[in-house]
């Protein structure tokens, strides 16, 4: 039987300048969605998903977006930041985001407080040798990984805390994730912690995911039922 698991959520205050990016790409988007009916936006639905990512990335941080913004400027590498100092000297973290440009920025901050790390992406040749150090090397106390290389196939119970840098549109892949620690061999308390923007697109698909469970399935599924296709009110209701 395993252990207890405890799921939070820190909610993340963006800073003045990284609002103002926010604010003016979720503003273009409004306005874009807007102007079309439920038949130009089915058939537009991947330049608003490609819309809605990048407001995503900007929650995150917007030198995700690769247009010369400043790699510091995060509200959510901040606190999570806060958090780790906290506990990384007891406790060993897998840290997951479905951007490897943000396990970058995390990578980079975490080489700066001399942290030693795992770090592990569809990229990653060698995925037996990152895992077996993380797992049995007491000095690596933190684990990088991308969602999509992460979310099967992993044994990290290692790790006691789970930190989630993003929300997926399924929820079901951020379980994955959080199960890649607790499973069978786990012995410890585990804590899943969600870092979500406030009031952004991340908060609102939160609320959202209670009604139609795989976002992203029914944004672009051309073949998904009237039913559960997700209108413009509903993309207006994650741009207000």
């Amino acid at each position: 039987e395993l252990p207890e698991k405890t799921e939070m959520v820190i909610y993340c205050e963006l800073g003045a300048n990284q609002r103002a990016i926010y604010d003016t790409y979720e503003a273009e988007l409004r306005d874009y969605v807007a102007q079309q009916d439920d038949d130009d936006l089915e058939k537009n639905s991947m330049n608003v998903l490609a819309g809605l990512t990048r407001l995503r990335q900007i929650a995150n941080a917007p030198a995700l977006l690769q247009e010369g913004y400043d790699a510091h400027m995060s509200a959510k590498i901040d606190a999570m930041l806060e958090q780790l100092d906290g506990i990384v000297s007891q406790h060993k973290v897998v840290i997951f985001s479905q951007f490897v440009t943000m396990l970058n920025l995390i990578r980079t901050r975490l080489e700066s407080r001399g942290l030693a790390f795992s770090y592990l992406t569809g990229q990653t040749i060698d995925r037996a040798t990152e895992v077996d150090q993380f797992q049995n090397n007491d000095d690596r106390r933190v684990f990088l990984v991308s969602l999509k290389a992460g979310g099967v196939g992993l044994n990290l119970t290692a790790a006691d805390y789970v930190f989630l840098m993003d929300p997926w549109w399924n929820p079901a892949v951020e379980n994955q994730a959080i199960d890649r620690s607790y499973r069978i061999g786990q012995d410890k308390h585990v804590m899943a912690v969600r870092f979500i923007a406030l009031d952004t697109v991340e908060q609102k698909m939160m609320k959202l995911q209670q009604k139609k469970r795989d976002l992203a399935g029914v944004l672009i599924a051309p073949n998904t039922s009237q039913k559960s296709k997700m209108g413009k009110q509903d993309l207006l209701d994650l741009l207000e």
